[in-house]
């Protein structure tokens, strides 16, 4: 019999089904499932942060060509789409748990600076 105190989360998965469809966990974050999830997310986000490295080395050598800049573009779209949804998903986590988490639908967060993009 389950635990009573365990709560069932849904949580959004990191990656999607074959048609291109959210995948969701219906559990407590401690299985086999969640731990492959929780891998690939870690595995995605060091990859933006290698990607963000390499954006910043290509940009400051100021030596790109179109193709270069273009794949660096797909790179960082597709790496910064799967940051979003692991976002998402922590969010949501963080929410069903009872955690306040700031709703920033209306845009009104924290802004930089021009000088912050050079």
């Amino acid at each position: 019999m389950p635990n009573a105190t365990a709560r069932a989360l849904v949580r959004l998965l990191p990656w999607t089904s074959a048609d291109g469809k959210p995948c969701f966990l219906v559990g407590d974050g401690t299985g086999y499932v969640s731990r492959i999830a929780d891998r690939m997310e870690a595995d995605q986000l060091s990859s933006a942060a290698d990607l963000i490295d390499e954006a910043c080395q290509v940009l400051d050598a100021r030596t790109w060509t179109p193709g270069e800049l273009h794949l660096l573009a797909v790179e960082l779209t597709a790496s910064l789409a799967d940051v979003r949804r692991v976002a998402e998903s922590r969010g949501g986590r963080l929410a069903a748990l009872g955690h306040d988490v700031p709703d920033d639908a209306d845009g009104d967060g924290p802004r930089l600076p021009a000088e912050a993009f050079g």
